[in-house]
């Protein structure tokens, strides 16, 4: 490199620099990228997004074998020295499937609520979503998002009131996702219903034969229900081979 680049690389790098935000420049330095094992790598905790054996995987992992990964994974170290992933965990599987030895990872101190909230928006950019997926990550993301404002910031020792934060955490939320506020919320309501009513709703998306389907508005009236009820109902469902309308799960 000659001396004039050497200058112009160097004020280029303070000029960017001195434009970028405090959290872009501390990111960059606490983030780096290396390539991992699979081993290396544990699961998120919770995790609310399948990673399904599809026709999808199938493509994906014929594209990694003849590519690589062209998009590196989001991990985070932990206290053991050991890596969780915190987004990218069909590419891993990918990289499984292909017989690579690595993975590409960008290698990045997060916090757990940090981590959630990551995890949740990078997921949410599939194609397709299943509804108990997206009632999990919603539930995941709003608790720590409300966790987080619960919190004193850095530049002001005094916490968000609590009358405060609810409502504005599922604004917040609701701004940043693909889904309405109301929509969220019934997403969440989901998440308490059994796993078999759960089921029927996924299979809305699914369409898997021979399985019952159950719109989003039904289920979300069902979730008020207790779960000897949801039971009770369940076996009335499967015994006439239909689930309820919207206005028949209100009555």
């Amino acid at each position: 490199m000659s001396k004039g680049a050497a200058i112009d690389l160097g004020l280029n790098e303070a000029y960017n620099d001195l434009f970028s935000t405090q959290e872009e420049r501390d990111n960059a330095q606490r983030s780096y990228v290396t390539d991992l094992t699979a081993a290396e790598i544990s699961d998120f905790p919770n995790h609310p997004f399948k990673v399904r054996m599809d026709q999808s995987m199938v493509e994906l992992a014929d594209s990694v074998k003849q590519y690589g990964v062209l998009v590196p994974s989001l991990v985070r170290p932990m206290p053991n020295g050991s890596y969780q992933m915190v987004s990218g965990h069909r590419r891993k599987r990918a990289a499984e499937l292909a017989g690579l030895p690595t993975v590409p990872c960008i290698i990045r101190e997060l916090t757990d609520d940090e981590a959630i909230i990551v995890m949740v928006d990078s997921n949410l950019q599939r194609e397709q979503i299943l509804p108990s997926e997206k009632a999990v990550a919603y539930k995941m993301k709003l608790e720590a998002m409300k966790r987080q404002a619960g919190r004193p910031s850095k530049n002001n020792s005094a916490p968000v009131g609590p009358n405060l934060l609810g409502t504005r955490s599922n604004e917040e939320l609701a701004s940043q996702s693909p889904d309405s506020k109301t929509q969220i919320q019934r997403y969440i309501r989901l998440t308490n219903l059994i796993p078999e009513l759960l089921d029927m709703v996924d299979n809305s998306v699914l369409k898997e034969a021979g399985k019952l389907q159950m719109a989003l508005r039904p289920a979300v009236e069902l979730s008020y229900l207790s779960e000897a009820e949801q039971t009770a109902l369940l076996e009335v469902m499967e015994g006439e081979i239909r689930t309820p309308s919207h206005a028949q799960a209100i009555k």
